[in-house]
C-alpha cells in the first residue's frame, strides 16, 4: 500500500467487525476516513456496495469487503504474519476460531424471542464460553504469551480489537479468571499505535439500530 494511498473504512458506529480493522490500520500508521454510517444512511445506501454488506475498505477508489481478508492484507502490509504458509495457517486457524466464538456470543445476544433466548443462555455461559476461553488461555501459555507461533501476529491484533465486542455481548469482561488472555490483551493494548487509536476512537453509538428497525416496521 503506497504511503500516499487515500483511504476510507465505513462502518457502523461502533466496535464490531470494523475494529481489527481499524487496528491494522492504526498499527500501520495509516491516516484513513473513519466513516460511520448511520441507520438511515445504511438502508440507503446498502444497495451500492460490493456485496451488501459492511465494512467496506477504500483504497484509492478501490473497494472491498470481508473483515478477516481485509486483515489478513493489512496484515501482510504490516509484517505480522507468519514466517512461512505453516505459520500462517496457524494464525488463520485462530482468527476463524475467534470468529466462531463471536458468532456463539452473537446467537444468544442478539436473540429476539425471550424463550428461545433463555434456552440459550445455560449452555453459552457454563459451557460454550467457557470451552473457548479455557483452550484459548492455555494456547497463548504455549506459545509465549500469544496466540500463535510463540510472538506478536495480527490474530492478537484481531482479539485485542474484537475483546471489548465479545464483552458487550457476553455482559462483562470475557478475560476475567484466564489471566494469560487479560495480559495479552492488556499488551496489544499497549502498543503505541493501538494506545494512540484508543485515546481518539469515537463513542459507540448503537441508535443505528432503532433507526433500521423503525424503517423496515414501516415497509
Amino acid at each position: 500500500m503506497a504511503s500516499d494511498s487515500k483511504i476510507k473504512l465505513s462502518y457502523f458506529p461502533i466496535i464490531g467487525l470494523a475494529e481489527p480493522i481499524r487496528f491494522l490500520l492504526a498499527y500501520l500508521g495509516k491516516e484513513f476516513e473513519d466513516h460511520r454510517i448511520g441507520g438511515k444512511e445504511w438502508l440507503a445506501t446498502k444497495s451500492t456496495t460490493p456485496w451488501g454488506k459492511v465494512p467496506v475498505l477504500e483504497i484509492n477508489g478501490q473497494r472491498v469487503t470481508q473483515n478477516v481478508a481485509i486483515c489478513r492484507y493489512l496484515a501482510k502490509e504490516a509484517g505480522l504474519c507468519g514466517k512461512d504458509n505453516w505459520e500462517n495457517l496457524r494464525i488463520d486457524e485462530i482468527v476463524d476460531v475467534l470468529g466462531d466464538f463471536r458468532t456463539e456470543l452473537a446467537k444468544y445476544h442478539y436473540e429476539l424471542d425471550a424463550k428461545k433466548k433463555e434456552s440459550l443462555k445455560d449452555p453459552l455461559f457454563n459451557e460454550i464460553v467457557p470451552f473457548y476461553m479455557k483452550k484459548l488461555e492455555a494456547l497463548i501459555k504455549e506459545n509465549n504469551g500469544y496466540l500463535a507461533n510463540g510472538k506478536l501476529s495480527w490474530a492478537d491484533l484481531y482479539f485485542g480489537a474484537v475483546s471489548d465486542y465479545l464483552n458487550y455481548m457476553f455482559g462483562s469482561e470475557i478475560t476475567d479468571g484466564y489471566p494469560s488472555f487479560k495480559a495479552l490483551k492488556e499488551k496489544v493494548y499497549a502498543l503505541p499505535q493501538i494506545k494512540a487509536w484508543l485515546d481518539k476512537r469515537p463513542a459507540e453509538d448503537y441508535s443505528y439500530r432503532d433507526e433500521i428497525l423503525a424503517a423496515l416496521s414501516k415497509k
